[in-house]
C-alpha cells in the first residue's frame, strides 16, 4: 500500500497527472489570433475602401450615366413639316392639330379589357379599331407607353372622354400635328400627299430623323422634296419613376422645322382647268414656256389626300383601288397614251431637218396610202366606207392644219430606220425631262433596238409609217406633251418643267436643269410651224375642206392668237376596211382626245396639253378645254383662290359643277 502511494506521487511529479496553466503562453496565442483577425478585417476594409474609391472616382462618369439612363429618358420631338404654297401665297399643304385617343396599359389597374369595353360604349370603336390596337399592344414592349386606340376623334368624342375620365383609367387624349390639304382632291396629284410610314419604309429611313414621325411624303411634291420638308427632330429629356411613368421634363432641344416651299402652281388656274375638264377622265398640264414652271397639273378623277393622313378605312380604300376610273393614278405624269396627231408637228420638223420635205413640197392626198409592194392600206382620218376622203393637194402647212394622215404616212415612209425616234427624243419623248415631278413616266419611244429587246422583232417600214401619225408602240404622257408644246412655243428651246419656284432655304433635292436646244430646224422652220399650228385654230371656212380642224369649236371668237394641234388616239384596233363606230364600243374602248396649244403665238405665256380619256374628237372635246384654260390665264377671268378653296369641299363632280357655273362661258 505504501509503495502504491509513492508510485502515484511519482507519476504526478513526472508529468503524468494534472499540470498548472501557462498564462504567458495563453496570452501569446490570444494575441496572435486577435492580430490575425484584425489584419483580415483590415484587409477586407481596405478592399472595400479601394472598391469604393474605384467606383466613386475612377468609374464615376460611367455609373452616373447608367444611373441617369435608368432615371432620365430621352423622348424625340417631331419637327413641324414645311408649308407648301402656290405662286400667289395660297396654302396648298399645311399642318393642323388633331386629337387621338390613346391607352397606357400600365395605368389601367390590370383591367385593360374592361377599360376598352367602357371606351367602346362611349365613342365609336369598331372591331377593326380594337384589332389594330391589340396589334400595336403586342408590338409594344413597355406597358407604360401610350398606345393609339382611335386617331382623329372629333370635339364631341373629346368632350365625352373628358367627362367620363373616372370610368376610363389609363385612357387619355393626345394632341398631334398632322398634314392638311385645304384643296382636297383638286391638288391631290399635283401636291401629292403623305402616308403612314410602312415597315418597308422603316427599313430604309434614317431612324434618328424619323423616330418621332408617323408620316412620310409618298406622292407628288411631298415625296420629291421629303428630305427638305421633313426637318430635324428635337429631344426632350424627361425623368421617369421606377414604373416608367414620366414625372417631369428636365431639358429640351427644340426641333428644326422643315423648309417652306413655293410652287409655280396657280391655284386659280388649277381650279379653272379642273372645272373645264368637268366629269371627264383625263389630265390637263399647263406650263409657262419661258421658266418651265408648271402652273396647272390636273389629273381626274382624283382622291382626297386628307383621308390617308387621318386614316382611311379598308372599305373606302378598296373602293379607290378597285374603281374602274382609277382615281389613284396620276394621269398627268404616269398615264401612258398614244399621242395621235399631236405628234405630227414633230414629224414635220424631223422631215425638214432630214431634208426630206420643205414648206413648198406637195403631195396628192387621196385618203389612203400604201407602202411599195404591200397590200395593207393606211387610211386618212376622214375615210368612210365607199368614200376615199382625202385632203387633195397638200403641203406641210396644210398637212398640219388639216391633219393629213397621208402626208405624214408618205413622209415617214421615206425616213430611214431610227431617224424619226432619234429626232423626237430631242423634244422629250421617251425620257423624263421634268426636274421634280415624282415618279414621272418616260413613256415609250420605240426604235429598232427597243423593238428587238421588247418584241424580239426587227423594225419594219410600217413601224415608221404608224409612228408618223402618233400611233404604233409610241406612248407618251400629258406632262411630256405639255413639254413638247412649250418647246414649240420656245422655238426649239426645251426648258425642263418644274414644280418648285422658290424656298426659304437651300434644298438638297433642287436642280436647275440645263436648257436644251433642238438641233436641226431653222428659225424659219419654227416660225412656219407656229403659223401652221395657228391655222389649226384661226383658219376659218374658206371653201370646202379648207378650215383648220379646231376653228369651228374654239377659233371663231378667240381674242388672242393661239397655236394648237388636235389628236385622237385609238384604244382598240379596227380591222382593215371597217369604219370606227364609237357608238358600238364600250366607253372605255373609245378613242382618247388630245389637244396641245400655246398662246399668244408671238410671245407665248402658257403652253397646254389636254387629254380626255375615251373622249373622241380632239378638236371638239379637248380643244374647248384648252381654250378655257388659256382664257383663264391670259384674260384673267379665273376665280380668286380663296373662293376656290371654299368651293373645293364635296365630291369631285359636284365641286366642278359649282365652279364651272361661276366661270364665264
Amino acid at each position: 500500500m505504501a509503495l502504491s502511494t509513492r508510485s502515484r506521487w511519482h507519476r504526478i511529479g513526472r508529468g503524468g497527472g494534472p499540470r498548472h496553466k501557462d498564462a504567458n503562453a495563453e496570452r501569446l496565442v490570444f494575441t496572435s489570433r486577435t492580430v490575425a483577425v484584425f489584419a483580415f478585417l483590415a484587409a477586407l476594409f481596405c478592399l472595400l475602401i479601394a472598391r469604393m474609391v474605384w467606383l466613386m472616382v475612377f468609374k464615376h462618369e460611367e455609373y452616373q450615366t447608367l444611373s441617369n439612363e435608368n432615371r432620365i429618358h430621352t423622348a424625340p420631338v417631331a419637327p413641324a413639316r414645311g408649308i407648301i404654297y402656290d405662286r400667289n401665297g395660297e396654302v396648298l399643304a399645311d399642318n393642323r392639330t388633331v386629337f387621338s385617343l390613346v391607352v397606357v396599359p400600365a395605368h389601367t389597374g390590370g383591367e385593360l379589357e374592361q377599360t376598352l369595353a367602357a371606351a367602346a360604349a362611349l365613342v365609336d370603336l369598331d372591331e377593326a379599331a380594337l384589332k389594330a390596337f391589340r396589334k400595336r399592344l403586342a408590338a409594344e414592349q413597355r406597358q407604360s407607353q401610350p398606345i393609339l386606340l382611335k386617331p382623329n376623334i372629333d370635339a364631341v368624342e373629346r368632350a365625352i372622354v373628358e367627362v367620363n375620365r373616372f370610368r376610363l383609367p389609363g385612357v387619355d387624349v393626345h394632341p398631334e400635328t398632322v398634314r392638311y390639304y385645304p384643296y382636297g382632291t383638286l391638288m391631290a396629284h399635283a401636291v401629292g400627299s403623305v402616308r403612314r410610314i410602312s415597315p418597308e419604309d422603316a427599313e430604309t429611313l434614317d431612324r434618328r430623323r424619323y423616330r418621332a414621325t408617323r408620316f412620310i411624303g409618298k406622292r407628288g411634291v411631298e415625296a420629291f422634296y421629303e428630305s427638305s420638308l421633313h426637318g430635324e427632330p428635337g429631344v426632350r429629356y424627361v425623368e421617369r419613376d421606377a414604373g416608367g411613368v414620366e414625372q417631369r421634363e428636365i431639358a429640351k432641344v427644340n426641333p428644326v422645322p422643315g423648309q417652306n416651299l413655293t410652287l409655280h402652281l396657280d391655284s386659280a388656274l388649277q381650279i379653272a382647268a379642273s372645272a373645264a375638264l368637268e366629269q371627264h377622265r383625263g389630265a390637263v398640264v399647263a406650263i409657262e414656256p419661258r421658266s418651265g414652271g408648271i402652273l396647272a397639273y390636273v389629273s381626274s378623277p382624283g382622291y382626297d389626300p386628307n383621308q390617308f393622313v387621318t386614316g382611311i378605312d379598308a372599305r373606302r380604300y378598296q373602293a379607290l383601288v378597285a374603281s374602274r376610273d382609277t382615281p389613284l393614278l396620276d394621269r398627268a405624269a404616269r398615264g401612258r397614251y398614244a399621242p395621235g396627231s399631236t405628234f405630227k408637228p414633230v414629224v414635220g420638223l424631223a422631215g425638214l431637218t432630214l431634208g426630206l420635205t420643205d414648206w413648198e413640197r406637195t403631195i396628192h392626198d387621196r385618203g389612203e396610202f400604201r407602202l411599195p409592194g404591200q397590200r395593207r392600206v393606211y387610211r386618212d382620218w376622214n375615210w368612210r366606207p365607199g368614200h376615199a376622203g382625202g385632203q387633195g393637194i397638200v403641203d406641210l402647212r396644210r398637212a398640219i392644219y388639216r391633219s393629213s394622215n397621208v402626208y405624214f404616212y408618205e413622209l415617214g415612209s421615206r425616213m430611214e430606220t431610227d431617224q424619226l425616234p432619234h429626232f423626237a427624243a430631242q423634244l422629250g419623248f421617251g425620257r423624263v425631262t421634268a426636274l421634280d415631278v415624282a415618279d414621272a413616266d418616260p413613256g415609250v419611244l420605240p426604235d429598232s433596238v427597243w423593238k428587238a429587246g421588247a418584241r424580239g422583232e426587227v423594225w419594219y417600214p410600217g413601224d415608221t409609217v404608224n409612228m408618223a401619225i402618233g400611233q404604233g408602240d409610241l406612248v407618251t404622257t400629258p406632262l411630256q406633251l405639255a413639254t413638247v408644246a412649250a418647246t414649240l412655243a420656245n422655238r426649239g428651246r426645251l426648258v425642263p418643267p418644274r414644280m418648285l419656284k422658290s424656298s426659304d432655304g437651300a434644298l438638297a433635292e433642287f436642280s436647275r436643269g440645263d436648257v436644251e436646244t433642238v438641233a436641226g430646224p431653222t428659225a424659219e422652220d419654227w416660225e412656219n410651224m407656229a403659223t401652221a399650228m395657228a391655222d389649226v385654230v384661226h383658219r376659218g371656212n374658206q371653201g370646202y375642206g379648207q378650215n383648220g380642224t379646231a376653228w369651228f369649236y374654239i377659233g371663231q371668237d378667240v381674242p388672242y392668237r393661239m397655236a394648237g394641234k388636235s389628236g385622237t388616239a385609238q384604244v382598240v384596233a379596227i380591222p382593215q376596211g371597217e369604219e370606227y363606230d364609237e357608238e358600238t364600243l364600250d366607253e372605255y374602248q373609245r378613242k382618247h382626245a388630245w389637244f396641245i396649244a400655246y398662246a399668244p403665238v408671238d410671245e407665248p405665256q402658257l403652253a397646254v396639253a389636254v387629254l380626255v380619256e375615251n373622249g373622241g374628237g380632239g378638236s371638239s372635246v379637248a380643244g374647248p378645254i384648252a381654250r378655257q384654260v388659256l382664257d383663264a390665264h391670259l384674260l384673267e377671268r379665273s376665280l380668286e383662290a380663296p373662293a376656290l378653296a371654299a368651293a373645293s369641299v364635296g365630291p369631285p363632280a359636284a365641286e366642278r359643277r359649282q365652279i364651272a357655273a361661276r366661270l364665264p362661258q
